[in-house]
């Protein structure tokens, strides 16, 4: 159980990394003013976003249901999970969202600020505390 949680933990840090640095290029990527710039952030986006944050996402995924999987009865009334749950799902909808915009950006059809995809940057971060607090604290 102790390698299914440490690569559930490793696979999580690598979808945060992508989450985290994703819209960052998105702010880039709506800053540049020249063709070429504008070019490589496509291609940097589109990568990380299949090549990187979307494996991790997966790989989440299945290890966190791996875990549940070795003792189902005592996580059904585990609050806390229920939370934690809550969050991922959210957090999966934030995934697509970005998703979305690595679309937008190759069509040329984003319509956000720089400032929009800075505050829009911050929201997996809030979700992270939120996430690390429930798994390890378990308040409830």
């Amino acid at each position: 159980m102790l390698w299914v949680k440490a690569f559930h933990i490793i696979s999580m840090v690598c979808w945060f990394a992508a989450l985290f640095y994703l819209p960052r290029l998105f702010v880039y990527h709506i800053d540049a003013t020249d063709a070429v710039s504008r070019d490589r952030f496509q291609i940097m986006e589109r990568r990380l976003y299949r090549g990187i944050a979307t494996p991790s996402m997966l790989a989440t995924l299945a290890f966190g249901i791996w875990l549940i999987t070795f003792n189902p009865e005592y996580y059904k009334s585990a609050g806390w999970l229920h939370a934690k749950l809550t969050l991922v799902v959210l957090l999966i909808g934030y995934h697509h969202i970005c998703g979305s915009y690595v679309k937008k950006f190759a069509a040329g059809t984003v319509t956000k600020s720089g400032r929009y995809f800075r505050i829009f940057n911050e929201l997996p971060v809030l979700a992270l505390l939120a996430i690390v607090i429930l798994a390890v604290v378990r308040p409830f």
